[in-house]
Formats: C-alpha cells, sequence, structure tokens
C-alpha cells in the first residue's frame, strides 16, 4: 500500500521538463512526501529555525532549539549527517550540511511522523516492518529518518543545496537537474566556484545600480541570452532588498544556481579556471568576475574560444587588452549577439551623421550602454543638438566628452536649454556651452544648475552678470560648491580680500574660482606678495594674473621689469603679447633673461 503511495509522482526525473527560469510552484507534490505533509494538506506551518548556510557567515546569536524537540531534531541531524556520510562527503561537511537544511529535516521528520500515527510502517517492506516492532523509541526514530531520507531518492542533494541557501522547493528542483552528479563532487564544485567567482567583496550597490541602468537604457530587441538575463534580475527584483540583493555573496549565488542550474554541470578544471584565468588576462581583477557574471550569467557558459571571437568584434573600441575587461564590468552585455548587432547600426548611423569614427569609439568605451540604445532613440537626440549647430565634428566632440547625452530624454535635454535661456543666454551661445561643457546638458536643473546660480547671487554676481559669467566659463555649472568653489573663495579671503573684491574679480573674470589652490591660487599669490612685494589688491583690478604661467611668463616678465628698475601695472606687466612688452621695455631684444639667483 505505502509503497504504491510512495510513487505517486506522475512523472520520472528524467521525463520532467526542466526550465531553470520558470520553476514550478509547489514542486513538493512530485518529490516522495507522504500524503500529510503535502502543502495542500498541511496547516499553516510553525516559523522553523534559521540556519546560516555551509560556506556562509553563521549568525552571532543562533536560535535556540525547542526543548520538545530538541531530541528529535539532534536525531534527526545525525541521522541525515550518517546519510551523507554514506555517499563519500566529510563528517564535517555531513554535520555542516545536517544543520544548516532546517526544511529537509522538518520534512523527514514530519514523514516519520505521518506513517507513526497511521502505522504504515508494515506496508514499507522488510525494513519497515522492522520499524513496527516496538523497541527504543530513540534508536528507531533514528533509523527511520534515515530510511526516509533514502527514500527520497535525491542521494542527499536536496539536504546539500538547503545548506547553500536554496528554498526547499528549489532545492528539489535543482536536485533532479544534477542526478548524473555525485554528492562529493556537487560539495567539491561548490567550494570551488564560490572561492573562484566569489571571494571578491563586491559592491553590492554598484552591482544593482548597473543592474537597473543596463535595463533602462535597453531599447532594442533581445536574444535568448539577455531575456534569461532580464528573468534573473525580474526574480531577484520581486524579493526583499530588490536587486541590491546582488551585491550578498551567499543570496546572489543562491540566486544564480536558482536561475541557471547548469552551471553546476559545468567542470571546475576544465572549464571553470581556464575562462577565470582568460577573464583576468583581459583585464578583469578576480575580485570582480563575480560582478560581470552577475551583470550577464550566460558568460558562465561560453568557452574561451567563443569570448574572443565575441569580443573580437569591439578591439577598435578597446584597442588595448586591459580596456577589454574595463569594458566588459561596464557592459556584460556587449557580448550578447543582439548588442553586437545593434553596434554594426549605431557605427553605421554616426556614419551617416558624418561623426568622426574615433569620437564614436570614444563614447562607446566610456558609456558602453549606448550601444542597447535603438538608432531611432538616438536619432531624436542627435536632431536636437543640429538645431543648436552642433552637428559632425562638433557632435563628435561632444559626444566623445559625454555620451550619456545620448541616453537622455528630449524633454530633458529641451529643460535645460530652457532653463539657459531664461538667464538669457541665446541658442548661438549655448551651442557653444553644449560643445565646450556638455556635461552641463547632463546635470539635474533642482540639485546643480539652481544651486550654482544661488551660489554666484550670495557671492554678489547680479543677474545681469550671469549669462557674461556663464558664457565666459560654464564649467562653473558643475563645480562642486562645498569642496571647490567655497573652499578657493574662503582662500582669497584669508589673503585679505573682502566678499566683495572677489564678486568683482569672478564678474571680470569668471574662471577665478575654477582654479587649484595648491597649483594655481596660492603659488602665485605668494611671488605676487613675498617676491614681486605688490598688495594682493592688485589682482582685484587685474584677475587674469592667476591665468598665466608662473615659471614661463609671470617671473621672466618680473626679472626684466626689476632689471631695468620699471614699475607698472600687473595689466601691462602680463597683458601685452611678447613683441608688445620687448618694444615697450627692452626695445627689441630677447625675452630669454634670468633671475638674479640663478646668475649666482
Amino acid at each position: 500500500m505505502f509503497s504504491q503511495f510512495l510513487q505517486l509522482s506522475p512523472s520520472s526525473p528524467q521525463n520532467l521538463f526542466f526550465n531553470p527560469l520558470f520553476l514550478p510552484y509547489y514542486p513538493l507534490f512530485f518529490h516522495k512526501i507522504p500524503f500529510k505533509s503535502h502543502p495542500f494538506l498541511l496547516p499553516k506551518p510553525k516559523p522553523l529555525l534559521r540556519f546560516h548556510p555551509l560556506l556562509a557567515s553563521p549568525p552571532s546569536n543562533p536560535a535556540p532549539l525547542p526543548n520538545d524537540q530538541s531530541w528529535q531534531t539532534h536525531e534527526a541531524q545525525q541521522a541525515i549527517s550518517e546519510f551523507l556520510q554514506g555517499f563519500g562527503v566529510s563528517q564535517a561537511d555531513s554535520d555542516s550540511i545536517s544543520s544548516n537544511s532546517p526544511r529537509y529535516l522538518k520534512m523527514l521528520v514530519d514523514g516519520v511522523r505521518d506513517l507513526d500515527e497511521l502505522s504504515l510502517w508494515g506496508s514499507c517492506g522488510d525494513e519497515g516492518k522492522d520499524f513496527a516492532v516496538a523497541g527504543d523509541a530513540v534508536v528507531g526514530f533514528k533509523k527511520k529518518v534515515l530510511y526516509m531520507a533514502k527514500e527520497k531518492g535525491d542521494n542527499g542533494k536536496v539536504a546539500f543545496l538547503e545548506s547553500v541557501g536554496l528554498s526547499l522547493s528549489a532545492a528539489m528542483n535543482v536536485a533532479r537537474y544534477l542526478s548524473s552528479e555525485s554528492l562529493p563532487a556537487l560539495v567539491h564544485k561548490v567550494k570551488c566556484m564560490k572561492e573562484l567567482l566569489f571571494s571578491g567583496n563586491n559592491d553590492g550597490g554598484r552591482i544593482g545600480k548597473n543592474a537597473r541602468r543596463m535595463m533602462m537604457y535597453l531599447s532594442i530587441s533581445i536574444d535568448e541570452e539577455l531575456q534569461q538575463t532580464l528573468s534573473f534580475f525580474e526574480k531577484i527584483q520581486a524579493r526583499r532588498g530588490g536587486l541590491d540583493m546582488l551585491g550578498s555573496n551567499d543570496d546572489s549565488f543562491r540566486y544564480l544556481i536558482e536561475s541557471f542550474p547548469r552551471l553546476l554541470l559545468l567542470s571546475v578544471e576544465s572549464h571553470m579556471k581556464p575562462m577565470v584565468e582568460f577573464l583576468e588576462n583581459i583585464g578583469v581583477p578576480r575580485g570582480r568576475l563575480i560582478n560581470l557574471i552577475l551583470l550577464f550569467p550566460p558568460i558562465i557558459f561560453y568557452n574561451i574560444e567563443l569570448i574572443k571571437l565575441r569580443v573580437q568584434a569591439f578591439k577598435e573600441v578597446a584597442v588595448v587588452d586591459k580596456d577589454m575587461g574595463k569594458l566588459l564590468l561596464k557592459y556584460p552585455w556587449i557580448l550578447s549577439t543582439s548588442i553586437r548587432e545593434n553596434y554594426k547600426e549605431v557605427l553605421y548611423f554616426f556614419n551617416l551623421e558624418k561623426v568622426p569614427i574615433l569620437s564614436v569609439h570614444r563614447a562607446i568605451k566610456s558609456w558602453p550602454h549606448i550601444l542597447g540604445c535603438s538608432t531611432s532613440k538616438l536619432k531624436l537626440m542627435v536632431e536636437h543638438f543640429d538645431k543648436l549647430g552642433v552637428r559632425n565634428k562638433k557632435l563628435g566632440q561632444v559626444i566623445a566628452k559625454s555620451p550619456q547625452l545620448l541616453l537622455r530624454k528630449p524633454q530633458e535635454l529641451l529643460q535645460v536649454i530652457s532653463f539657459l535661456e531664461d538667464l538669457g543666454i541665446d541658442k548661438e551661445t549655448i551651442g557653444r556651452i553644449i560643445c565646450r561643457c556638455p556635461e552641463i546638458f547632463a546635470t539635474s536643473i533642482e540639485k546643480t544648475l539652481k544651486r550654482k546660480l544661488e551660489f554666484l547671487t550670495s557671492i554678489g554676481v547680479s543677474g545681469a552678470h550671469i549669462p557674461r559669467v556663464i558664457k565666459k566659463y560654464p564649467e562653473l555649472f558643475v563645480s562642486d560648491v562645498d569642496r571647490t568653489l567655497l573652499p578657493r573663495m574662503t582662500y582669497l579671503m584669508t589673503l585679505g580680500l573682502s566678499a566683495k573684491d572677489i564678486a568683482f574679480m569672478v564678474r571680470k573674470f569668471s574662471p577665478l574660482l575654477g582654479y587649484s589652490i595648491d597649483e594655481v591660487l596660492r603659488p602665485k599669490a605668494e611671488f605676487l606678495i613675498n617676491t614681486m612685494e605688490k598688495p594682493i589688491t592688485d589682482v582685484v583690478d587685474y584677475p587674469r594674473y592667476f591665468s598665466y604661467s608662473l615659471e614661463k611668463k609671470i617671473k621672466p616678465r618680473f626679472w626684466v621689469l626689476k632689471g631695468r628698475n620699471v614699475e607698472c601695472s600687473l595689466k601691462d606687466m602680463l597683458g601685452k603679447n611678447d613683441d608688445d612688452f620687448a618694444a615697450d621695455y627692452m626695445g627689441v631684444g630677447s625675452m630669454l633673461v634670468t633671475s638674479p639667483i640663478a646668475k649666482q
């Protein structure tokens, strides 16, 4: 009777259709479980103990076992450990697995209880009949659990897979897929894979952020490999923590196994290790391999020759071998057929627009997400650039500096243009600004542009002067207020300049606050005060002083004037070209002079 009941499975493991992306919702029915343990018939289960998975970090305070069931749990764990050791698994690994597969253990214990309550052991063959005879309850229970483990037919794989983090239902499905693998080989393989791929400290926030960005900018038809990757992302996104969980080594390994169980059939020695070595050779650091695999799992099934063939298509983008590794880490999808085909379309599109091919390659190298964008969307942005007079070589300069502009929504670009027009900047000037500082058009109006305006207003640059200041130095819009502009203003004030002086200087010479304190402002200010013996207030009338080279222009001209006992303003000293300066202060002579110190 019971032996017939154990064969209720409608299909054998060999005949099951297994799709790693779409696991059945109630797979317990297909695993040989007594009917009272079936999820449809069970009452709401009591909370289970949570154990740390094999090879994962254990919890600092594990939950204590219930007193009334602790002896059964202990006996069941011993039975499972002995069962696993029977397949050649070490005692240490067997003990770890049995301690970290609570749902598998509960399934076996529930099965034993069902048979005890229904007195069905007599229908379980010779070994079962022995259990029907009254005896030592403790010893009998352990043997019964061991018997149930054997009857499941998975040879311990379900317990092991649960111990590495899979749910019981997922572990059952994956175990069927791995029926040809021995348990010791599987344990060894998982350890090796974790060491090879999950040993690095991956940045979970960055992986999840890149995954979202890759999906957001994808607007082309996709192949099967990309479809599998997107399904993988969707499954993770549906869980608590979403795509940020890709940063957890234990969780991401579990998700990878659940979605791509075939990777556990790969040979570590002949497949995994050579692939890892090849990826390291082209510039993918060992610690970041998992970033690449989590963002494009199908790569794990590629052989080396296939990877070589697919990266060859981008040899003009990644001229140096190590550049290819960086490109893969930024955008692993370049290995997919869809992206490689769209790459040809993108090159053809920009060729029609007469954009230099080198500029296109630089844009792709910097922001390869462009390759997931359809040419129809690229065309919309290019048309808006054209209206500003940005085309051909100028367009190449823009996309080489800020390729992400191509992925902006047209309305976002138009909003920045309208913002600049409201400041009093005409479209022709806006076109020149976008060529000089395209980063402005990729920033937030509220968080960046308006804040820079508030800063300029706060230091005394009135609205009437804003257009001129921005026209002369648009980089002000992308300079950090707290880390760049304020420290430089503070330094100038420590020299004795007032806020009003600095505002006047910025109006006359917009790049003033763009200069480094240590490399430009301090050495030139110190030379002005200590060597030239001029007051710092002289720079108020001529702030352009800070733009000249100290060694090539300021010092040589100062020593010429000093040698001739000539006193003049900073503007007269530096504002003239070499010919005029020589004619006014030297007659017609050479500008090559040395300082008194050099002569000595």
